[in-house]
């Protein structure tokens, strides 16, 4: 009879700083595995910290008690498979991002990171030392190695491993997603079983983190690159994956392959869960936002909805003069579609009095953005007087096109504690509306049909502060303002490159001065969900006094 190995891999979504409560689920997660007859149960990358952690385990009291909660793992699990889960190690002045093996009661093994990230949201080469290349260890019939999460994107360690008698790839992973992530990750773990020749299992997080979501897509390769096993993205999953020795080695059998949603679909699930996990893992259970009739607000309002169901989302129009009835009927009809409570507070008479207190210092001028910013911070006084009172979170609700550009006023409409639109471009925003109109899944809380009425994306966008207002009064044209901001933003484009590809110098000039001019705003801006690779906050580091000036 031949040799199995069977492998339970443990695609979970840990809270970071929980390490009693991920403990607690690691060790639920090795229960069901041992009872499936599992020989060894593996968790992901820091599963039992969360990740990232940052700054948190530089603090050695966390740290001691990180590595004291796997001690007591090892020992409670002592009886069945063994045991694989990510925590730090600190020893002899040095600390390392590790992944403990636990096995009959003790700590058998410990692997260290060796090749650290540090790029992108990744900044490990700060906290954590580089460790060595270690050798595989052993679990029942089978030498393990154990790249991990970065080590498996180069090519040194798992040759290493191989070289030193692995037979089998284990990767735990804290690997977040943006666009594209799950093609690039496939790829470099092809080219190390096509190297090694050694079957692979990559293990992966899920859930939301601050900015970042761990979306999970655990598979596993065997030699040559053909896909035994994926797991779904987005969801938590135990996953039992046998392995049997055959003449040319170990092999894993075929299990289920998931199949992965369009990008369209996976930047709204990562948006969804990005905030119901920021709400339930900071002890928020309801949220507010204005509603004002645009697009934006609509799309934020359907988010959470989907996220957290529509009784806990409160919408709150807030018109002025300048609010047009259309925009009120629009509020309406989206809070009614969605299901959400929806109230209404007037500004004019909260406006009316700042008028009359700055009056006197206001004379001899005339009236200019100033004013209009006022309505705006009147807005973000009473919604955050109702985030208080009530104990709900205030979403924000400003795209990246606004975000790039400061078209939002700071202390008014970007008050509030997270913001899950903030890394869409606006013309993402408008297909987004569509896609959601046109699509549910079970995972959203949300009704399923038209929740956001044609007319609110059809619209020209306006804020709505003064006569008439258009956004393009101030600004081009979404389509051009997108492409310009991509190119400046997310490819790091010079303006004559951008020239050079057909726009307009002017413009392009004047949109990379409006960059420059926000970075301040963007410093303190809330936080939100990361689609892409160059997300506002840790993808891009700008500092906010700048004198340099693009020659070109």
């Amino acid at each position: 009879m031949a040799e199995s190995f069977r492998l339970t891999l443990a695609q979970l979504n840990p809270t970071t700083g929980a390490l009693a409560e991920n403990a607690a689920r690691a060790r639920a997660a090795w229960e069901q595995g041992r009872r499936a007859g599992a020989d060894m149960v593996a968790l992901p990358e820091m599963f039992l910290t969360g990740y990232q952690v940052q700054d948190l385990v530089l603090k050695p009291a966390f740290t001691a008690d990180a590595m004291a909660h796997v001690d007591a793992l090892a020992r409670d699990c002592a009886q069945g498979p063994a045991l694989g889960i990510g925590a730090p190690f600190a020893a002899h002045g040095h600390l390392y991002n590790a992944y403990y093996i636990c096995q009959n009661g003790a700590v058998t093994a410990r692997i260290f990171k060796h090749h650290l990230p540090n790029d992108g949201v990744f900044d490990e080469k700060r906290v954590y030392d580089s460790g060595p290349i270690n050798g595989p260890y052993t679990v029942g019939p089978v030498r393990i190695g154990t790249p991990i999460c970065e080590d498996a994107w180069f090519e040194d360690v798992a040759e290493a491993l191989a070289e030193t008698g692995a037979e089998i790839l284990l990767v735990p992973n804290g690997s977040p997603y943006h666009r594209g992530k799950a093609d690039l990750r496939l790829s470099h773990m092809v080219a190390r079983v096509v190297e090694t020749g050694l079957p692979l299992a990559y293990l992966n997080l899920v859930g939301g983190q601050d900015d970042q979501v761990f979306d999970g897509g655990s598979f596993v390769l065997n030699p040559g690159g053909e896909l035994a096993m994926q797991a779904p993205v987005f969801d938590e999953a135990l996953i039992h994956v046998d392995f049997t020795r055959t003449a040319r080695g170990w092999r894993a059998e075929n299990g289920a392959r998931a199949v992965h949603p369009d990008d369209w679909e996976q930047d709204y699930r990562v948006m969804v869960e990005a905030l119901r996990d920021y709400l339930r893992k900071s002890g928020f259970a309801r949220v507010l936002l204005g509603l004002s009739g645009g697009i934006d607000s609509a799309l934020v309002a359907a988010i959470a909805a989907d996220a957290i169901g529509p009784a806990n989302v409160r919408c709150v129009m807030l018109p002025s003069e300048y609010t047009s009835p259309a925009s009120l009927e629009d509020a309406a009809a989206v809070a009614r579609a969605l299901g959400c409570p929806l109230d209404e507070v007037p500004i004019d008479g909260p406006r009316a009095a700042v008028t009359r207190a700055l009056a006197p210092l206001f004379a001899g001028t005339e009236p200019d953005i100033t004013e209009e910013n006022i309505q705006s911070r009147l807005r973000g006084l009473i919604l955050m007087a109702l985030s208080n009172k009530f104990g709900e979170m205030l979403l924000t609700t400003g795209n990246k096109s606004e975000v790039a550009v400061g078209y939002a006023t700071i202390y008014g409409d970007m008050a509030g504690g997270y913001n899950p639109i903030k890394d869409l471009y606006k013309t993402r925003v408008f297909e987004t509306c569509r896609w959601r109109n046109a699509n549910h899944r079970d995972w959203m809380q949300g009704p399923a049909g038209e929740v956001i009425p044609p007319r609110v994306i059809d619209k020209p966008p306006s804020a709505e502060l003064r006569e008439g207002q258009k956004d393009e009064d101030s600004l081009p044209p979404y389509p051009v303002l997108d492409a310009i901001l991509e190119g400046l933003i997310d490819r790091d484009c010079a303006i004559a490159d951008l020239v050079a590809e057909g726009f307009d110098r002017d413009i392009v000039q004047k949109v990379e001065r409006l960059i420059r001019l926000s970075e301040y705003k963007r410093f303190q801006s809330a936080p939100g969900a990361r689609l892409t690779p160059r997300a506002f906050w840790l993808d891009r580091r700008y500092p906010i006094v700048n004198r340099w000036r693009d020659p070109s």
